[in-house]
């Protein structure tokens, strides 16, 4: 697939996939969190990731609505919300009130996927599901067509800086033939762990949109130089 147009959708699919990087902004500086997205803007990625979480579902409390609608203004990228929570059928509005044009479920909380992504759909937004490590990737078969992107978590939910998860592959690996086999643009994106030595096994395993927080602000070069050396290896990693 290419990347997605200005609004955040996908685009058609062509023999060339351009991997898309994202940052999370769970290591940026809350209290000047709109220079932060700027600088995230001008430093080349593709969108923008918010870490939502609700200290039930994973232990870390996050961004509500208010905080992403007030840096939305300070964005040329489109925002996606990861919705780490126990009820995300009860905060869709509030999110995608707040400029998220995609919005991220966990199947593992949602009693009804199918319809918790239709809704997100009928609301506005583009549709995704996240799957924790040890979720298997059938989980997502009944419902790709209601969904633009799925999520395979390299990492459990919950915190920033863990170790990704080499075991999670094989099923990034499956979910990539569930999606070509659907013949649906839809969108595979990995989040955990994501630095230069590890996305190349993800863009091998089919991955084409990742997710970088700790180590892309810890680039001694800065965000430009990381969101470079993160496109080059994950595009070397898709050749092999």
């Amino acid at each position: 697939m290419n990347g997605p147009d200005q609004k955040g959708r996908a685009m058609p699919e062509s023999t060339v996939r351009r991997p898309l990087i994202v940052p999370s902004v769970l290591p940026a500086d809350f209290a000047r969190l709109g220079e932060e997205v700027r600088d995230l803007c001008a430093a080349g990625v593709d969108r923008i990731q918010w870490d939502v979480m609700d200290g039930v579902f994973v232990p870390n409390l996050t961004f509500g609505p208010d905080v992403i609608a007030s840096a939305r203004s300070h964005s040329t990228v489109g925002f996606e919300a990861h919705l780490m929570v126990v009820n995300p059928d009860e905060l869709l509005t509030e999110y995608i009130d707040a400029g998220c044009e995609l919005i991220i479920v966990h199947a593992e909380a949602c009693t009804h996927l199918h319809r918790t992504l239709a809704r997100i759909r009928d609301l506005g937004a583009r549709s995704g599901v996240a799957l924790n490590p040890h979720t298997p990737a059938e989980t997502v078969a009944h419902v790709l067509a209601e969904t633009d992107l799925v999520l395979a978590m390299t990492v459990n939910p919950g915190f920033g800086g863990q170790a990704y998860i080499p075991a999670v592959e094989p099923k990034i690996a499956q979910l990539r033939r569930m999606i070509d086999e659907s013949g649906r643009s839809i969108e595979l994106e990995v989040d955990g762990g994501i630095n230069a030595d590890t996305i190349g096994g993800a863009a091998v395993a089919g991955a084409g949109v990742f997710i970088s927080g700790s180590w892309m602000y810890g680039y001694p070069e800065g965000k430009a130089a990381a969101v470079k050396r993160l496109r080059e290896a994950a595009t070397i990693g898709a050749l092999r």
